[in-house]
């Protein structure tokens, strides 16, 4: 072909049949029945034939609130026959249903047609078919309610509190608001009539012909109505949401790989990650990612800065939008309640009217070990990328701030380890990723107490600390590199001494506040690894250890040995497989020079990816692969989930062994797994240029390089 582009196209053409196109499974939950939209930090989970039940965990959320509770269309008294629903992008679904046969009929003449709309509120078009032979005249009703449910009590199934709202109407307009205006939300419609809590119309639909209507659901915060993103007078593709996520795609590289499956994937993964974004209206420009659907549709610090790292190499603005937002909300005072302190990166911020409902009983919680050492990690991954100077600079009191965090308070007894404990019980009992409580065991099943150290956490220090070795070099501040250089260093050296259990082949998950290592095998390890920590006369046992079949279960790696006392496959963090998880281990391996087994770990992602039709969910249980078995699902698994979303592009990063460095001038690409095959990514970004990248698996080329770069293959 003539070009990279045709050639890109020409594969990826047939898998991706643009911004219409029903993607089928994706947010259709076979194992929950619901099916989900996604915009902003706005979503709406409904059931597969868009019914909005209050006593469900089902609803349209604005705000972290449950603006509607309540959602039915009926023909002449009756719920309409569901005859399919699926979404056709993530903040639009369509629902085709039929209404029961007319008098005199045998079978059903009027056939129901929706489309719904989710951003900031939300808007559905109706339309009514006719196919009998004679007009028919029929009412049309859209019952309604709103409840003004916190998302935590939708949640876990406790909204309990009987909330003081107002109900009022006019014409053809429904309003609900809470006493006081906090909250509040009007539904509309052209030609409706109220009738109690619904909206209804009386049609006469003519032969062969149609009807429609457009209601409209307007949230409102504090007595001002927000924004329509999806005006009835202006085409849907001009909407705020369509625009955005055309630029997202549009900024995307194009990649094409000969394993469809992971193709798909890809697509599927660009789709989900523009749609988690988040804008701030003060701050139009910045992306950052939510973590996912339904529940985690807000910042969470984690979550985000993961996902931009393994998103750096193909949109890098995600990474500085996510470094932007979060130094913006960086703390700044010690507060036990919201586990705030200076330089701290928050865990995760809640819009709820009721913050008092939220951790910490705030709207910004601080709550995370691992935030910070990320926040500075990534700075370090955008700069070896190429990143222009200028651009890293202004995250320097950010970068500074955080680093000091990590050695006064993040190293509560000055041992060079990096623990949490929380400050109250308002907040999380376990700080870091697996923050499940019953997460940190020994291998006898007994619960560690904290203060605690993570095996991962002490990694991603080790990796902040490089960062800043490099970062300050660039500052022309060679004195004060060379202190965080010998500071990584150290911890290395000391972190090895504390963690390492010869008689287990690996690294402990952590140590208790006695200093005592969580002698149990994990995927934590696999950490340690991603990030250089490692001490190179272990690494081969450690990705054999790893790799093993307690740990290996053939789709991913789990969280927690099969061995230990705690072990549960379809466990949260004591034996799941988490995809984002596995693909850092399998980046580890593949740094540590263990292709082979990077290789292992990524066919097993790639067959679960196919297992669950290309959208890999948040995690899923971890039981033994079995021939011509299935992954099976984890019951309430977040999808999309934004880290998970990510792990195909990283997996496609390590097959092909690609690594920039900018600030020592080298550059790495090889051949590709067999399975994987043939590669093409056209738009990969590095010091702001537009790099090409061609592989198969007898070997790799990379154009458009900057000057001067040399080759460690």
């Amino acid at each position: 072909m003539d070009t990279v582009a045709e050639e890109v196209q020409a594969r990826s053409a047939t898998l991706d049949a643009g911004p219409t196109a029903p993607l089928g499974l994706p947010l259709v939950d076979e194992h929950r029945g619901t099916l989900t939209l996604v915009e902003g930090t706005a979503f709406c989970v409904s059931a597969r034939d868009g019914r909005i039940s209050a006593g469900l965990a089902h609803g349209l959320f604005v705000k972290d609130t449950r603006v509607i509770s309540h959602w039915r269309v009926d023909i002449d008294g009756a719920p309409l026959e569901p005859l399919t629903g699926f979404v056709v992008e993530l903040y639009h679904a369509s629902f085709v249903g039929r209404a029961l046969p007319r008098a005199g009929r045998p079978e059903a003449t009027i056939v129901v047609e929706r489309q719904r709309f989710v951003a900031a509120g939300m808007r559905e078009d109706i339309v009514v078919r006719n196919f009998g032979t004679e007009p028919a005249a029929i009412e049309v009703v859209v019952e309604v309610d709103a409840d003004f449910a916190d998302l935590f009590e939708v949640k876990d199934r406790r909204h309990a509190r009987i909330l003081p709202i107002v109900r009022d109407h006019t014409d053809s307009v429904l309003s609900f608001r809470l006493e006081g205006n906090a909250r509040g939300v009007r539904v509309m419609a052209e030609g409706a009539q109220v009738r109690g809590q619904s909206l209804v119309f009386r049609p006469v639909v003519p032969v062969r012909g149609s009807w429609s209507a457009s209601v409209r659901v307007i949230p409102s915060v504090d007595g001002r109505d927000v924004d329509e993103a999806f005006p009835a007078d202006r085409p849907i593709a001009v909407a705020g949401p369509a625009r955005r996520l055309r630029t997202w795609r549009e900024n995307a590289p194009r990649i094409s790989v000969e394993n469809e499956v992971l193709t798909r994937a890809l697509v599927q993964s660009e789709r989900d990650l523009g749609a988690l974004r988040i804008e701030d209206p003060e701050h139009p420009d910045d992306d950052v990612v939510a973590a996912g659907a339904p529940w985690f549709m807000a910042l969470f610090g984690r979550d985000s800065l993961i996902t931009s790292t393994f998103m750096v190499p193909f949109v890098p603005q995600l990474a500085f939008g996510t470094l932007r937002t979060l130094a913006r909300l960086q703390g700044t005072k010690v507060d036990p309640r919201t586990e705030e302190e200076p330089g701290r990166i928050l865990h995760e911020v809640r819009l709820g009217a009721d913050a008092s409902l939220a951790l910490g009983g705030d709207h910004v919680y601080y709550g995370s070990v691992d935030a910070t050492p990320l926040f500075v990690q990534l700075c370090g991954r955008l700069q070896r990328w190429g990143a222009p100077e200028e651009r890293l600079r202004e995250f320097r009191p950010a970068v500074e701030a955080a680093l000091q965090w990590l050695v006064e308070f993040g190293d509560r007894d000055g041992d060079g380890f990096v623990e949490y404990q929380r400050a109250s019980d308002r907040g999380l009992l376990n700080q870091g990723w697996k923050d499940s409580e019953d997460s940190m065991s020994f291998a006898d099943g007994r619960l560690a107490s904290g203060p605690i150290a993570l095996a991962e956490v002490q990694a991603y220090t080790f990796a902040a600390f490089q960062a800043a070795a490099q970062l300050y070099r660039s500052w022309g501040e060679p004195t004060a590199a060379q202190e965080w250089a010998d500071r990584a260093d150290r911890l290395r050296r000391d972190f090895h001494a504390a963690f390492w259990l010869p008689e287990l082949g690996c690294y402990a998950m952590a140590l208790d506040r006695d200093k005592r290592p969580l002698d149990v095998v994990s995927s934590n390890a696999g950490h340690v690894l991603w990030t250089g920590l490692a001490d190179d006369a272990v690494t081969d046992q450690l990705v054999d250890r790893l790799l093993a079949p307690d740990m290996f279960t053939g789709f991913g790696i789990r969280t927690l040995s099969s061995e230990a006392a705690q072990f549960n496959p379809a466990s949260y963090h004591n034996g799941s497989v988490w995809p984002h998880d596995s693909t850092i281990v399998a980046a580890g391996m593949a740094r540590s020079g263990r292709r082979d087994a990077a290789a292992t770990v990524t066919r097993g992602l790639v067959d679960a990816m196919e297992a669950f039709g290309g959208q890999l969910p948040e995690l899923f249980c971890g039981f033994d692969r079995t021939p011509g078995a299935a992954p099976v699902p984890y019951p309430t698994s977040c999808l999309p989930q934004a880290w998970a979303a990510a792990a195909p592009y990283e997996l496609l990063r390590l097959s092909l062994d690609l690594h920039l460095d900018l600030t020592r001038g080298t550059t790495r690409a090889a051949g590709t797994p067999d399975f994987v095959g043939k590669v093409v990514i056209d738009g990969l970004r590095a010091a702001d240029r537009r790099i090409v990248v061609r592989a198969d698996p007898d070997g790799a080329v990379v154009d458009g390089l900057p000057d001067g770069l040399r080759s460690t293959n």
